[in-house]
């Protein structure tokens, strides 16, 4: 495993001594088009750039945090999800308060690039990429083909979309079994089947386009072949609009269920300095290729011999930026909202340095002993660790009611230590300190994980849940108080009290 480098990059290193003088506000107002700890964390960088915010809240945000720290807070709506998925409606409001930038953060319209292209005929700034980039790469056989021609490797599929069951059959024999199906429109699992023999081509393809269809809008699917347990290893990316494109290295996505992310670590304990440049330099190429700005995510797969593979870019800041900054000294966020503003980027790809390994944990309102539930409902306790090299990113306190509405994040967990075991350690301390109470969360499940002496080698891949699933099992964590509270609560209603 490689052990921690040099100090972490500072913005203005090699600029010369910093200006008594700040510089003016980038814009005079953003927008926040999300919620939850998004939203606070766009909050918090806007607030160190001096620019007043304005969040957006439907009624079953009313009380959150976010809502109570931006400057302005305006109800959209109707019901509990819509008004965050409505262009028009978000960018009606920014005009009518002034908003001339508008930041999507992840998960509802941040990949779409109609509320992009709105945006801009607007005349409000869309803290993203083109719209034309998000379209580009947003289609996964249209960003396959793009990779292809700049010579980024991919994995062998399909030459474009295949529109019939004969198609995909003739395209799986071609490729070879086990191949996956996946949506060319798609994300987060939806539209995705591993199939092993025609039989279950036969079975799943239909599935999977009603999947698409119904997740998506889209039900054009396409055909890879099946990488088996491979490291799921991104690359973060930033571009300006001046030319400059870098990457701050990697993060390790390995560990997931349903292809969704649950562990995340920067750097990789399995890259090397060449393999690292080879994969960097691949997604700067990709990053060009699109002519790509502002930040992003090239996502790799990573095969037992080594030979990597583009998957996917995201269009927009991931979830598990936290581990990147904590190990670069580079603030994402706030770099988005530099680049968005005409700013040059303020290091250069040697600039960047990594210093030590950080672990971010996603604390899910979610059972893992029952193939990971959501479990809605409302928190008794909240007790969050603190001390050296821990970050907090999160949008929920006592009282707070978990939604089932929404994604059933709480909040991420992230440490930093100048080694790994360091970093492991650490992140067991904070998990033991962590208390929620009044759902069920991912908390002892990733102490689990903490412990594993299979995670601790760095020897996961993607199947690692799947394979290890009975060895990260753990009793019933409720606390005592919980089970008396539940026993007076059922007293109280069988007396009709």
């Amino acid at each position: 495993m490689p052990e921690s480098k040099a100090d972490p990059v500072v913005a203005h290193a090699k600029r010369g001594p910093v200006s008594a003088t700040r510089e003016p506000a980038l814009f005079r107002k953003i927008l926040i088009a999300n919620r939850g700890e998004i939203a606070s964390r766009i909050i918090r960088a806007c607030k160190e750039l001096r620019i007043p915010t304005v969040a957006i809240y439907s009624e079953a945000d009313t009380t959150t945090l976010y809502v109570k720290k931006a400057d302005e807070a305006y109800l959209v709506g109707p019901g509990p999800v819509r008004g965050y998925l409505n262009p028009y409606g978000i960018v009606d409001l920014a005009l009518q308060k002034g908003v001339d930038a508008i930041h999507p953060g992840y998960g509802f319209l941040a990949e779409n690039p109609e509320f992009a292209r709105i945006c801009r005929e607007q005349g409000i700034t869309f803290i993203g990429p083109q719209p034309e980039a998000i379209r580009a790469l947003g289609n996964k056989t249209q960003a396959r083909n793009l990779m292809r021609a700049e010579g980024v490797p991919i994995i062998p599929g399909s030459d474009g979309n295949v529109e019939t069951l004969g198609e995909a059959k003739r395209w799986a024999e071609r490729i070879g079994y086990p191949v996956m199906l996946k949506a060319a429109a798609g994300g987060g699992g939806r539209g995705l089947r591993v199939c092993r023999d025609a039989e279950e081509i036969a079975r799943f393809f239909p599935v999977a386009k009603s999947e698409a269809k119904t997740g998506f809008g889209n039900d054009e699917m396409f055909i890879e072949k099946f990488v088996d347990a491979p490291r799921h290893i991104e690359f973060q990316i930033l571009a300006d609009h001046h030319g400059n494109v870098i990457h701050l290295g990697e993060r390790d996505c390995s560990i997931q269920r349903r292809h969704q992310k649950l562990v995340e670590i920067a750097p990789s304990l399995v890259l090397d300095d060449d393999l690292r440049r080879r994969m960097g330099d691949a997604a700067v190429r990709a990053a060009r290729a699109a002519g790509y700005t502002n930040a992003g995510t090239v996502e790799f797969l990573l095969d037992k011999d080594r030979n990597f593979y583009f998957m996917e870019m995201n269009t927009r800041i991931q979830v598990e930026h936290t581990v990147t900054e904590e190990v670069t000294g580079v603030d994402i966020v706030r770099e988005q909202i530099r680049i968005a503003a005409g700013l040059p980027l303020p290091i250069r790809q040697e600039d960047v340095r990594w210093n030590g390994y950080a672990i971010e944990c996603r604390i899910n309102a979610e059972d893992p002993n029952n193939d990971f539930l959501p479990t809605p409902g409302r928190i008794t306790a909240y007790y969050s660790p603190g001390g050296p090299g821990v970050r907090i990113d999160g949008n929920v306190y006592r009282g707070y009611a978990v939604s089932p509405h929404f994604d059933s994040m709480l909040a991420k967990l992230t440490v930093r230590g100048r080694t790994w075991d360091e970093a492991v350690d650490r992140m067991i301390r904070c998990l033991d300190e962590f208390v929620i109470r009044g759902v069920k969360t991912t908390i002892p499940f990733h102490r689990k994980v903490m412990e594993d002496p299979v995670f601790r080698r760095g020897e996961f891949t993607t199947r690692y849940i799947d394979e290890r699933m009975n060895e990260l099992s753990y009793a019933d964590d409720r606390h005592q108080v919980d089970r008396v509270l539940a026993i007076v609560a059922a007293i109280v209603a069988r007396a009709g009290l």
